[in-house]
């Protein structure tokens, strides 16, 4: 157990609070004048944690507040000097320990190039964003019959077509997601930003603000390298049905799965004494 003295720790709140804020302050902007974002909402929608709770700042397991003033809180011992991990659902930790350890222990495939999001308005009479698609209908087809779908995470596999999900590589199912979850996964990495909030007050508000941070990050490269024209919204496409292209696409993958292992190693450090 590690202490920190009052002033130490809400200076610390402080600070986590207001970078949150700037993080998601174009996020509480627009619902303000109840606009959507095609492409920064995702992290609010799909991802179910809101910018309120996203402020308050934790100091993770295994440290104890003086002069706390959370006693009754949520995750919190009666008197509120320090997180209770025992509150934690332990299936929860054991399932996001085993995911993030099997995850790490393999290599980055980087030959995927964003075509999962292809793969989802493939031979679609509906587009799941408001946006127009960059090669029209037939060139978007095209682009997809012509590359083979390596996709191997299922919360992005789930969302392909009817006519998408056979050209897949993988058949992935929830039951195959910690033998199938490998690091170069754009989704994989910004999962870790979903294992961060359903451990809750256990992982360091710092922690917390980070994965964030690389979750909109790696949702902008997705968005910029799927088959849709976001120039409007200030994006330049990464045009992953070309060479240079591909090649772009795997160099910024790359970066990100450093990024991710990184992040991932701190989780597990968290998880491996609960």
């Amino acid at each position: 157990m590690s202490h920190l003295d009052e002033s130490t720790w809400r200076a610390r709140a402080q600070a986590h609070a207001e970078r949150a804020d700037a993080l998601t302050a174009a996020h509480r902007a627009r619902r303000e004048r109840h606009e959507s974002h095609p492409v920064e909402d995702f992290l609010f929608t799909y991802y179910p944690t809101r910018p309120n709770r996203l402020r308050v700042w934790h100091p993770g397991a295994g440290v104890s507040l003086a002069g706390s003033d959370r006693a009754g809180w949520r995750h919190y011992v009666p008197d509120g000097s320090r997180v209770d991990p025992a509150t934690i659902r332990p299936a929860t930790v054991a399932f996001v320990r085993g995911l993030l350890d099997a995850t790490a222990a393999r290599p980055a495939q980087l030959g995927c190039f964003g075509l999962h999001e292809w793969a989802m308005v493939y031979r679609a009479d509906e587009m799941r964003h408001p946006v127009p698609l960059r090669l029209g209908a037939g060139g978007t087809d095209a682009v997809v019959e012509n590359h083979r779908i390596r996709c191997t995470h299922y919360d992005a596999y789930r969302f392909f077509t009817d006519d998408a999900a056979p050209r897949n590589t993988e058949q992935p199912t929830r039951e195959r997601q910690v033998e199938l979850e490998q690091p170069g996964c754009l989704h994989a990495t910004m999962d870790l930003y979903k294992w961060a909030t359903k451990l809750g007050p256990v992982v360091p508000g710092e922690l917390l603000l980070d994965t964030f941070e690389l979750a909109r990050d790696v949702r902008t490269l997705d968005m910029r390298a799927s088959p849709y024209d976001l120039t409007a919204h200030g994006y330049t496409p990464v045009r992953v049905e070309t060479a240079a292209g591909k090649a772009e696409y795997a160099e910024a993958q790359r970066g990100f799965a450093a990024r991710g292992a990184d992040l991932r190693e701190r989780l597990l450090d968290v998880l491996r004494p609960l």
